[in-house]
């Protein structure tokens, strides 16, 4: 009887570390990657924006490059994320801060718009 009481007392111990053990955060970081934006029917033509997404100290961070390299790659100031939602701001010299709100489509798209103005969608750039 002790040996039973001894294997319960063991067993149901390694059931509730276990259960303790475990963590509460997904195990990945949807926006977190590589994206490839693209703006379309801007006053100066489609636009196209490559950036990385990387999560520091709970907070995804990046700027925006252009795929071409011939412009300089423009700091990402603030991003908001609320579930399944992402807003992108970044600044201009010419109209000050900009978002681009994108919404998940699928495992590998967004869709969304500049300024509530221009159709913009995001495609990952698998590596």
């Amino acid at each position: 009887m002790k040996k039973v009481s001894l294997f319960l007392f063991v067993f149901i111990l390694g059931v509730c570390v276990k259960g303790f053990s475990q963590t509460t955060t997904p195990s990945t970081d949807f926006f977190a990657g590589k994206w490839e934006i693209t703006v379309v029917g801007t006053p100066e033509g489609d636009a196209k924006f490559v950036t990385e997404l990387t999560r520091k100290d709970g907070k995804l961070t990046g700027e925006l490059k252009d795929p071409t390299g011939t412009r300089p790659a423009t700091p990402i100031t603030k991003i908001e994320e609320t579930g399944d939602k992402l807003t992108i701001h970044f600044d201009t010299s010419q109209a000050g801060e900009i978002p681009i709100e994108l919404s998940k489509v699928d495992d590998d798209h967004l869709k969304g718009s500049l300024m509530n103005m221009f159709e913009s969608t995001a495609l990952r750039v698998k590596k």
